[in-house]
């Protein structure tokens, strides 16, 4: 089939790179311009020189409504359009103008965790499967009918890096298995059933916040979740941004007030939480590395040279 491709940053780049090796004819790439802004430069492969490397007619937008674009596509005359990691609304007389559609790849088990940051988000919901769904695309956002889709497990200690590692060899897998059934003429596809869907927004500043009234159980999987090379998640001791790099859930019960910085464990310290504490019915957040406001990296025994005080979500 001709195929024209939109997608951005490394996920679109192993999509092309599996498309490129299928039998399809891809004859045009839309893409992003490459941005400055944090997530942008993650994953940051580049879909447009992998299009020029193999020859392939490539155009930049930020959004994927003009007319010009519209032109293109009729003079590209593709089959069947695939989308990933396309970043803005695909207008429908763009994703219903081939005749077989347009085939959209998504990192998460959909219905659940449409829309934005989804590994992200499902690993700090203590979620304990995650995914990549193939699905034809309609007027509403990540919730066509499901062409092909393959979970894979959590593990205990997963960040969101080992969840990307672990799903990123399925987007192009699951577009070439997804344009197989689209090209033998299958339309026995999976509806979504929209009572069990959730649509999650983009991650931003506030939500790296740490909020000691979690659960130390929480607040681990927010940690392991905002890894590198994402921003870390933060609080503020004395004043000043602190970021916590790595932990973990302590092995004892630490009662009092969240955010009390209390005892030493092992290798790191025990920061009260959970909305139980002063019951003395939580663990604590066992901190182990953090990073200072001046870009500094320190073990939690060597940034915390004496218990007492607190941490706090605001200066």
């Amino acid at each position: 089939m001709r195929v024209v491709m939109f997608g951005f940053q490394t996920w679109g780049h192993r999509t092309l790179h599996a498309l490129l090796e299928s039998e399809h004819d891809v004859v045009l790439v839309v893409t992003h311009p490459r941005g400055e802004g944090a997530y942008e430069r993650i994953w940051a492969d580049s879909v447009e020189d992998l299009a020029r490397e193999n020859g392939i007619p490539v155009l930049i937008r930020e959004k994927a409504d003009d007319d010009d674009l519209v032109l293109a596509l009729k003079e590209a005359e593709p089959d069947v359009i695939v989308a990933t990691n396309w970043r803005t609304w695909i207008p429908p007389r763009v994703f219903g103008f081939p005749p077989k559609g347009t085939l959209n790849v998504h990192d998460s088990l959909l219905p659940a965790y449409a829309g934005f940051s989804p590994l992200i988000w499902a690993l700090i919901n203590g979620e304990k499967e995650v995914g990549v769904t193939a699905h034809m695309m309609d007027e509403t956002l990540d919730a066509g009918d499901i062409v092909a889709q393959e979970a894979v497990e959590v593990g205990p200690r997963d960040t969101t890096k080992d969840l990307f590692d672990k799903t990123l060899p399925l987007f192009g897998k699951l577009t070439v298995e997804g344009l197989a059934r689209i090209a033998k003429g299958d339309k026995d596809f999976i509806r979504q059933d929209r009572s069990k869907a959730s649509f999650f927004h983009k991650r931003a500043e506030e939500d790296l916040r740490i909020d000691w009234t979690w659960e130390a159980e929480e607040l681990d999987r927010l940690v392991r979740a905002q890894c590198a090379p994402y921003p870390s998640a933060f609080t503020y001791h004395r004043g000043r941004r602190l970021e916590i790099v790595e932990a973990q859930v302590s092995q004892a019960v630490y009662g009092g007030t969240p955010g009390r910085i209390f005892y030493r464990e092992g290798d790191g310290v025990a920061i009260v939480a959970g909305a139980q504490a002063r019951r003395g019915r939580s663990k604590a957040l066992l901190v182990t590395k953090v990073r200072t406001d001046e870009g500094v990296e320190l073990t939690a025994h060597e940034y915390f040279t004496r218990m007492g005080g607190y941490l706090t979500a605001r200066p």
